[in-house]
């Protein structure tokens, strides 16, 4: 049985994301550098055979994931099981202004408790168990296809954790960038890893002179 070959993607730049901001489940736009991120992603993907496109419903992620429809023509599907993890009444602020404010719950998330979900928000489990079900249920659609995720930084960080088979607590030493290319493929034995944070097309500069 083929597997499923899977390009995984995080949304393109926003200002909260240059502010260090935490986004979660509200509804940030892209900015300007990350419509252009978007673009170059559309371009570089432009010749690969996708069939099907599944984007996170929040607009960062749906508008990144539209650019590489127009490019490949395939319409993008909207997945909520895709969205970032909800980080309930931590949303909106830094993290600076969380350790200020709540440094005991600060610590806990700095530490990578799985249990811990900042209040009205989900726990790394819950984000794991949410992300890995939704990626297995759309790649299992697509059994011997080419297909887009298009998430968030939390949803890269725990695909990245299922192709390698690091737990939750394990530290990052991966990059989670903005509109980088990442390639897993999935089969009922789970997720592989093939190629993770190529971003060679976010540096090409001739690109621009595409861009409108």
């Amino acid at each position: 049985m083929e597997p499923t070959r899977i390009i995984a993607i995080r949304h393109g730049e926003t200002t909260w994301n240059v502010d260090s901001r935490i986004q979660g489940h509200l509804d940030i736009p892209l900015n300007d550098t990350g419509r252009m991120q978007a673009h170059r992603l559309a371009l570089a993907l432009a010749g690969e055979p996708i069939t099907a496109i599944y984007a996170s419903d929040l607009w960062r992620a749906y508008d990144t994931a539209l650019y590489v429809s127009r490019a490949v023509d395939v319409d993008v599907t909207t997945e909520e099981g895709l969205r970032e993890r909800s980080f309930g009444e931590f949303q909106g602020k830094t993290f600076a202004e969380i350790e200020a404010a709540l440094p005991e719950q600060a610590m806990r998330w700095r530490k990578r408790d799985p249990a811990f979900a900042p209040p009205g928000g989900e726990s790394l489990l819950e984000l794991r168990e949410r992300v890995v079900s939704t990626a297995e249920r759309l790649a299992a659609r697509h059994r011997g296809e080419l297909i887009a995720l298009v998430g968030h930084g939390g949803v890269m960080d725990v695909l990245y954790r299922a192709a390698t088979r690091l737990d939750l607590q394990a530290p990052r030493t991966w990059e989670l960038g903005n509109a980088a290319i990442n390639r897993l493929l999935w089969s009922p034995e789970g997720f592989t890893l093939v190629g993770w944070a190529d971003t060679q097309h976010l540096d090409d500069d001739t690109l621009d002179e595409t861009y409108s």
